[in-house]
């Protein structure tokens, strides 16, 4: 077949020709996938706790429909001989509305000092065939609840009786028929593990029927309810498994340290659900941590981690990860709610009207090391701070928190006094001296309430409850002190028991050369500057009676020594002493015009004290939790006072004490955040904390 070609085409030469183009193949391309959207952690839980719990979906919009409980007055009880005070027939009112409403229970949480007890003491009066009731509080307070019953109420109105000490009835028939019973925090604990773990014998293990949880008491009380804090402790759980109809809190600090704190009193009141447990792969629900073998639930067979805690999920975790910002606001919002619903809080300046307080003056007096001092701590603060930045530059540093927390308790006593660092009792050219007396690992002192871990170690119990409650990492990380291992200890387990004479033997007055005649006396900045407000006092007015704080028990010592030789009469309160003894010592101070100054260890007497004769307070050492210092203030500032109140906070300038009162005010925002509903943020004690207490 010819092929013709036009003539144009012909006149081309045939180099020049271009060959036609074939036509481009398309190419198979793949469809992009859209990316996928990751689901939050915290929103997968919620849409399976909401798949198999739908009621959990009304929670929150439930308890934003309830309205609050109206404050209104109540009428005073018959039987009363004290009248109350306007807020106190206001809050008697709260009381009874909460006990007949929705939760059935609430928390008490006025400021210390308004009078918490009376108002309670004016809700058994109310209706005396709501019985038996039970009070558990700190061992200091059972006696002062007996006074308050015995003085405000008509006699023979309650039926009181205080279960402590050895000789305990055990006759759940005989104890109720008691209108209140009044028992502490160690003796339920102590009971309740009897029964349920037993005690080693002879004979094998043998467990001991607990009466306090065979009673079927109407109302339970919990004083100074921040005792259970803990959720894992003995004495929480012993709290949780009283039975009963009502339940009621009392705490001026509801909250100390962390959020989390809120928990085990939600637990104790049993406010559903939020105190439960739910699978997340099906109905199951539960009131407690039902898993025996540790790997399966009891109730559903399901793994530990597809169950979850209300509280957790929905109030705590978002707080933890997020602070007050996004979820986290969301969650904190939540906890406000529920608050509102069980909480009542009256603060003093709020109904200062009321209480007619006269006014408190809040005062730190700053002083400098003299140069033997200066040495001291600069050459201390210096070593302390080079272990520190070895463990920053390593990464290690909540790894040697233990390490970490000793140095910053050397570098406090050192601020009080040098021969609290250089005669403590733990170190070794001293330790043969006191055989025999229990030691804390922590402050190297006479321990005061000592209480055992499970690896065998002991503490003050305050020491080891502010070495907890300060680390900042996950509890499950949190090491023994001394050996290092897990740490396992019930904050709340009965104190050991101390020999008075051996726990004399051991002050640090004995243990420091002071010369026939106290000429060889080494004093301290501090312990001069309280001398010389003292001496102010004394010269102005005779008559004021101060009260003097310390964390030390040492320090104590060495002040009560400094004061008597400066003609000071004076009287200590120490964790060692019995209810009783307690007890005739306050009367002593609170009696005795003579007795001027009132020596008091924070471990022993920060809380339940009521010591209205004294106007003046001397805090010698701060500490970072906030609340142990508002509690010791507010043992003078509460309703009886007369007199203007003066606080002193001493405080040694260019030492750690000034980085510690600004870590203070962190603390106190979180807790004015929570409980106070001030949207300050929530802060607590972190890596960058620890570092700022070692900055220059």
């Amino acid at each position: 077949m010819a092929i013709s070609l036009s003539d144009e085409e012909d006149d081309i030469p045939l180099s020049e020709k271009k060959a036609p183009k074939k036509p481009t193949r398309k190419r198979a391309t793949k469809k992009k996938k859209e990316p996928k959207v990751k689901v939050p952690y915290f929103t997968r839980m919620t849409n399976k706790l909401y798949e198999h719990h739908p009621h959990l979906k009304d929670v929150f919009p439930y308890l934003q429909s309830l309205d609050k409980v109206k404050v209104e007055r109540a009428s005073q009880p018959p039987g009363m001989k004290l009248k109350l005070l306007p807020f106190q027939l206001e809050g008697l009112n709260w009381l009874m509305k909460q006990e007949d409403g929705e939760f059935e229970s609430g928390v008490l949480a006025d400021e210390m000092g308004m009078g918490k007890t009376i108002q309670v003491i004016a809700l058994l009066m109310s209706d005396l065939t709501k019985r038996p009731n039970l009070v558990v509080g700190p061992t200091v307070a059972l006696m002062q609840w007996k006074h308050e019953i015995e003085n405000h109420t008509e006699p023979g109105s309650l039926k009181v009786l205080l279960f402590h000490g050895a000789n305990r009835s055990s006759d759940v028939e005989e104890l109720s028929k008691y209108d209140v019973i009044l028992t502490s925090y160690s003796v339920m604990e102590s009971v309740y593990r009897k029964e349920h773990y037993g005690f080693k014998r002879k004979a094998g293990l043998i467990k001991e029927k607990s009466a306090l949880h065979h009673i079927k008491f109407y109302r339970v009380i919990l004083d100074e309810a921040h005792n259970i804090k803990d959720r894992t402790s003995g004495t929480a759980k012993a709290a949780n498994n009283l039975q009963c109809e009502k339940r009621l809190c009392l705490t001026g600090t509801p909250l100390q340290n962390r959020i989390g704190e809120m928990y085990s009193l939600i637990r104790f009141l049993k406010l559903d659900p939020f105190y439960k447990y739910f699978c997340t792969k099906c109905d199951c629900s539960n009131h407690e941590w039902a898993f025996s073998d540790w790997r399966h639930c009891d109730i559903c067979n399901h793994a530990p981690m597809v169950h979850t805690n209300f509280f957790n999920h929905f109030m705590l975790k978002n707080i933890q990860k997020h602070g007050i910002e996004g979820d986290g606001l969301t969650s904190f919002q939540h906890i406000r709610l529920l608050l509102k619903h069980v909480m009542l809080r009256r603060t003093k300046i709020e109904r200062a009207d009321d209480l007619g307080l006269p006014p408190r003056v809040v005062e730190i007096r700053r002083d400098v090391f003299n140069e033997e001092e200066r040495d001291l701590y600069t050459s201390l603060y210096s070593d302390s701070k080079r272990k520190f930045n070895d463990y920053v530059a390593e990464g290690v540093v909540l790894n040697n928190y233990a390490n970490i927390f000793t140095l910053i308790t050397r570098m406090r006593q050192l601020a009080d006094h040098p021969d609290l660092v250089l005669k403590r009792v733990g170190s070794n050219a001293l330790s043969n001296e006191v055989e025999g007396v229990i030691i804390c690992q922590l402050c190297d002192d006479e321990a005061e309430e000592p209480i055992e871990s499970k690896c065998h170690h002991k503490f003050c119990r305050m020491c080891i409850q502010e070495y907890t409650e300060s680390f900042m990492g996950e509890e499950k990380n949190l090491s023994c002190p001394v050996c290092h291992i897990g740490l396992s200890i019930d904050l709340q387990q009965p104190a050991l028991e101390v020999d008075e004479e051996l726990f004399t033997k051991a002050s640090i007055v004995n243990r420091i050369k002071l010369g026939t005649h106290g000429n060889q006396w080494r004093s301290s900045t501090k312990i001069e500057a309280l001398v010389e407000e003292l001496y102010k006092l004394r010269s102005d007015r005779h008559t004021i009676k101060s009260i003097v704080f310390s964390q030390f028990t040492s320090m104590l010592d060495l002040i009560e020594w400094r004061l008597k030789r400066a003609g000071f009469q004076t009287v200590k309160l120490s964790g060692s002493m019995s209810p009783q003894q307690r007890d005739n010592t306050i009367k002593y101070f609170m009696e005795n015009t003579q007795v001027e100054i009132f020596l008091v260890s924070l471990k022993a007497g920060g809380v339940a004290l009521n010591l209205c004769e004294a106007s003046q307070v001397f805090l010698m050492d701060p500490w970072w939790n906030p609340s142990v210092e508002w509690q010791s203030m507010d043992r003078v500032h509460r309703i009886g006072q007369k007199r203007p109140i003066k606080i002193t906070r001493f405080c040694i300038e260019d030492s750690i004490e000034l980085k510690i009162i600004e870590l203070q005010e962190k603390k106190a925002n979180m807790i004015n955040a929570t409980i106070n509903h001030d949207d300050a943020a929530v802060n607590r004690l972190t890596p960058d904390d620890l570092q700022f207490l070692f900055m220059n």
